[in-house]
């Protein structure tokens, strides 16, 4: 079982100059696990390190482009953390060199396209350099995929799992993840893929176009929406058909994004009094081929401050507790209900409903 105590380790965060970077290295220093920050600008990592209390941290320039150098950039460290999107363009690069350097990675990213091509290009690659990649651990992957087990460890074999995220509150979105949403608009608008009979396709409908949430008498319109976990959890749990959803108003605004030329004129992202007052419900809705029924709850708050805290303990995790080699789904890597109980410690609740029998 892990704890919070960090053993010695070095900890690399690739971006740690943006608006999730920071909030990681912030976690980093929490943890009292030293972090090196790797970026492509001197003068924006000296200035991050500055604003979250590191001004003597690491820093070590690097870019996707220079392959050498980026290998060379992340080379004495245990781990490293991936915070810069759009993740589909460059992610992989990253990737590819923590392997080259013989580190575990772990990254950021909820781009559904960026998670499914790491896992189908560096699963061998990972495997013969010994290390372990665990992509999108964040807020809602991590939790959803990890409380996807123990659904299932349940209710056994699926027929059916549907995942769906709503978000309330908590300003605007860093510039991260709008440009993440710019890169990927027409996966978006196309919902993404689910999972069905064994592969992944594109999504063509909705299981419901509605769901009641907890504690809520009335329903929320959804829609179809490339969700990460939906790449992940069949990797690990027997499921004939898996799909994401979305409040409806999410995808409507997502389809009207915000021109690139503007996006570096808004606010780095969210101040951290908006992201305490943001509230997200994951719910996982699951039928089982027997006909058995149950839901998994996740709720929270501060989806990038939850993010950072994920994402540090995944990393530090690998590098402790190295779980084996491959690229991996949260829960193949870690213990589901240890990790969720960790969470626990930060706020995030979960829970699984039965209705009852008869």
């Amino acid at each position: 079982m892990s704890t919070d105590t960090s053993t010695d380790m070095r900890i690399a965060v690739f971006g740690a100059n943006g608006y999730q970077g920071k909030l990681v290295v912030a976690e980093l220093a929490r943890r009292g696990i030293d972090a090196v920050l790797v970026g492509r600008d001197p003068d924006r990592l000296a200035r991050a390190a500055a604003a979250v209390g590191v001004p003597d941290a690491e820093r070590r320039v690097a870019t996707v482009q220079d392959a050498p150098g980026l290998v060379g950039a992340l080379r004495g460290c245990d781990a490293v953390i991936n915070c810069a999107g759009p993740f589909t363009a460059s992610g992989t690069q990253v990737v590819r060199a923590a392997i080259a350097g013989g580190l575990h990675c772990v990254d950021t990213s909820g781009e559904q396209l960026h998670i499914r091509a790491v896992f189908d290009t560096f699963g061998t690659a990972a495997r013969e350099a010994g290390v372990a990649v665990v992509p999108a651990t964040t807020d809602a992957c991590v939790p959803v995929d990890l409380l996807a087990h123990l659904v299932a460890a349940r209710l056994g074999p699926l027929d059916e799992l549907v995942s769906t995220h709503v978000i309330a509150g908590g300003g605007a979105p860093s510039r991260g993840s709008l440009r993440s949403a710019i890169g990927t608009i027409e996966a978006i608008r196309a919902g993404g893929l689910v999972h069905e009979d064994g592969d992944w396709r594109p999504a063509t409908d909705a299981p419901r176009t509605a769901v009641t949430l907890p504690g809520e008498p009335g329903a929320t319109p959804v829609a179809p929406f490339p969700l990460p976990e939906v790449i992940t959890v069949p990797r690990h749990v027997a499921v004939r058909r898996m799909a994401g959803l979305t409040e409806a108003g999410l995808t409507e605004r997502l389809n009207r994004p915000v021109p690139p030329e503007v996006v570096d004129s808004l606010p780095e992202g969210p101040t951290g009094e908006e992201r305490r007052r943001q509230r997200f419900r994951y719910v996982l809705d699951a039928l089982g081929t027997g006909g058995r029924r149950a839901r998994g709850i996740v709720r929270g708050s501060d989806t990038y401050g939850t993010t950072a805290v994920i994402a540090v303990e995944s990393a530090r995790r690998l590098a402790a507790e190295p779980p084996g080699a491959g690229v991996l789904a949260p829960a193949q890597a870690f213990g589901a209900a240890d990790f969720l109980d960790h969470l626990g410690r930060h706020g995030l609740r979960w829970s699984i409903e039965e209705p009852p029998a008869g």
